[in-house]
């Protein structure tokens, strides 16, 4: 979850990387008691993210200014759109300005692209989630952004769920246990509320996982043929998520398929940024 606290934690690290000993270029040549009115305006289409972390940017860097949002994170807008408006002390606008428009174009470049790969699977009952694969530091940050963009969250750490993948089963089943065996012993020390995940890259596979009554089975880059196999085989005895090989041109036949979740690393990992500027007229 995006809170206050954590905007203002990593904005405020993000102005002391950008100016550690103030921004020279303002203090040099932009008066003290200039004033100065922006617009946040979009270049291109997009679904907006990141609104309150925009804010924060002006807001930490001086209190006094103030950021009228003009749209809610989620809300589309086309090229040419003013997506807010900042007042308040030119050198501190000036100062906040690539701070604020970093993480508003990174976060909307997330959301619009979550949004596209939502538009690819409406017709589905499927929902598009997010990995792991996040920016070091930035996962709240990414991960608001795709649910901006209508997209759903994966688990948000490793403390959230267990997941096993091939080589976590190969340890599990290092002193000759089944498969089966294996996963029960461990998911009986769980407490029953910890959600239990299994991937699997091979049909023969899904039984034996199934047998452990885990929550959901991935199945890792299937074709779209042992895709329907395997949904057909589980028969909603789990939750079906698919992984590996989706993009743009996949997505729709994979939700086709009958599965329950697709997890998208593109998502966080390959979104590109959103063309969005910041246009300062002194007041």
């Amino acid at each position: 979850m995006l809170t206050t606290a954590t905007i203002d934690k990593v904005v405020r690290a993000a102005l002391d990387e950008d100016a550690p000993w103030g921004d020279i270029t303002s203090e040099s040549l932009i008066p003290a008691d200039a004033m100065a009115d922006a617009t946040l305006e979009a270049r291109e289409p997009g679904v907006f993210s990141g609104g309150e972390v925009f804010a924060a940017a002006f807001r930490l860097c001086d209190p006094s200014i103030t950021v009228k949002l003009l749209v809610t994170d989620g809300d589309a807008f086309e090229a040419g759109a003013t997506l807010a408006t900042v007042h308040g002390p030119a050198r501190a606008i000036l100062t906040a300005e690539r701070i604020g428009l970093n993480f508003a174009q990174r976060m909307s470049g997330i959301a619009t692209l979550t949004a596209r790969y939502k538009a690819e699977v409406a017709h589905t009952r499927v929902r598009i989630a997010d990995t792991r694969k996040t920016t070091p530091g930035l996962r709240a940050f990414e991960r608001h952004a795709v649910v901006s963009g209508g997209g759903h969250n994966h688990r948000y750490s490793l403390s959230d769920a267990v997941m096993a993948k091939d080589n976590h089963l190969a340890v599990l089943t290092r002193s000759g246990l089944s498969v089966t065996k294996a996963l029960r012993s461990a998911i009986d020390k769980l407490p029953h509320t910890t959600h239990v995940e299994v991937e699997v890259d091979r049909l023969d596979q899904i039984e034996p996982v199934l047998a452990a009554r885990i929550g959901t089975i991935m199945l890792d880059n299937f074709s779209l043929d042992d895709l329907r196999a395997g949904v057909a085989q589980v028969a909603g005895r789990a939750t079906v998520e698919a992984s590996g090989g989706v993009n743009l041109t996949t997505v729709r036949a994979i939700a086709e398929t009958g599965v329950d979740v697709i997890s998208v690393g593109a998502l966080t990992h390959s979104a590109p940024s959103l063309d969005l500027g910041l246009d300062v007229r002194i007041a």
